[in-house]
């Protein structure tokens, strides 16, 4: 598929690599010039190009960055075929981005990305960490293969993202609508934990919501005492610990 991919932070040039290493005909941009992409996110075939590229011909748009970001390609992503599968990865953390008031009173997330951007978005591998997404893939079949949540409102673009998720060595799970998407933001029993695929549903409806920030906020305090800024930890701790707050 031809894929661009908006974001070349730790989530979006892990996506580049896997997915050109799968076959993919993939683009990256971010909010710099073309040459400083890093390596990481071109060395199996990925081609750096201006933000301005990134979506032109393309089948699918992935959008890895800041909720932040989204007003300034709003009109990127508004131009994109209907037939475009748009996914987003983000997740929203006030601590990091300021509070956005419509998601501090009670709105899904993703759902405030979907009508931010003004078209229909599939919320796939934000709940992955990074470091997890990197070095955790496995390849089908793999009994230590872990799964990763899609949700969205049009049954086609959450088949793509599945299929594309399997791509970067992960199950993907058919999470349903965009509206249920809260059980897989920050703070949920599937966030960052790598649970296997037959864990997924289980984990997905133990999900609370009115719990949800306090635990994001729990996460933040935890990783920002224990590694403090700038520091990412590895795949095993990410999972370690974030499996721990849920208890």
């Amino acid at each position: 598929m031809k894929i661009g991919i908006l974001g070349a932070g730790n989530i979006g040039a892990t996506l580049a690599n896997k997915l050109a290493a799968a076959g993919h005909e993939v683009t990256v941009a971010h909010s710099g010039s073309p040459d400083t992409i890093p390596a990481k996110a071109t060395d199996t075939g990925a081609r750096p190009v201006t933000v301005e590229e990134v979506l032109q011909d393309v089948e699918v748009a992935i959008l890895s960055m800041p909720q932040t970001a989204f007003e300034k390609v709003k009109p990127l992503v508004a131009a994109l075929p209907e037939d475009v599968v748009v996914i987003d990865t983000s997740n929203y953390f006030p601590q990091r981005d300021g509070e956005i008031a419509a998601i501090e009173a009670g709105q899904v997330e993703s759902e405030w990305v979907q009508e931010t951007l003004g078209r229909p978005i599939t919320k796939a591998w934000n709940a992955v960490g990074a470091n997890v997404l990197a070095d955790k893939g496995r390849p089908s079949g793999d009994p230590e293969r872990g799964a990763v949540p899609i949700s969205g409102d049009r049954s086609r673009d959450r088949e793509v993202a599945i299929a594309l998720v399997n791509d970067t060595g992960f199950d993907g799970f058919d999470a349903g609508p965009l509206a249920d998407s809260w059980r897989q933001q920050p703070g949920s029993p599937v966030y960052c934990t790598n649970l296997a695929l037959h864990e997924i549903a289980p984990a997905l409806a133990a999900a609370e919501r009115d719990r949800l920030a306090d635990r994001r906020n729990l996460a933040v305090a935890v990783f920002a005492e224990r590694f403090g800024a700038g520091i990412n930890p590895d795949a095993d701790t990410i999972i370690r610990i974030s499996r721990a707050l849920q208890m």
